[in-house]
């Protein structure tokens, strides 16, 4: 995986929309995506890959110094600059992503076993999710 380097000015790569609006909306749509990210690392089930990736490309659009703050974070950047420069996902995330997911949402089928219809919807969304993140490309997937 792509590390971070502080030396880089990742801010230089975006491009500001020339609209002031449409940049602060923007701001506050990548706001809200690294939010929701932030939480889903601590809650099971609330995807943080994609809310990061969403997040960056806001901030790509409307703040170089936000969208550098992010690419340069320890924690996000690597997995943001291994989106943009390969489109792909760490084989170790993926992986974990499909337990945790997995797992929570079982947890969810069982505790709506009176509605058969809200568990069927919940394990199709399961099943269509996992299989997308598991096709994403993993550069570093073992052999």
């Amino acid at each position: 995986m792509t590390e971070p380097q502080a030396s880089i000015d990742y801010g230089e790569e975006a491009d500001p929309h020339p609209s002031a609006w449409v940049r602060t909306i923007l701001w506050i749509a990548g706001s809200l995506a690294l939010l929701l990210g932030i939480i889903g690392i601590v809650l099971p089930g609330l995807p943080t890959t994609p809310f990061v990736i969403a997040a960056a490309a806001c901030y790509a659009r409307a703040s170089p110094r936000f969208y550098h703050w992010l690419l340069a974070n320890k924690t996000f950047g690597p997995l943001i600059i291994e989106w943009r420069r390969h489109h792909s996902i760490p084989y170790k995330i993926k992986i974990v992503a499909i337990i945790t997911m997995t797992l929570t949402i079982s947890a969810s089928i069982w505790m709506f076993s009176g509605k058969p219809w809200l568990q069927g919807m919940l394990a199709a969304i399961a099943v269509t999710t996992a299989i997308w993140l598991y096709r994403v490309p993993s550069r570093d997937r073992p052999r």
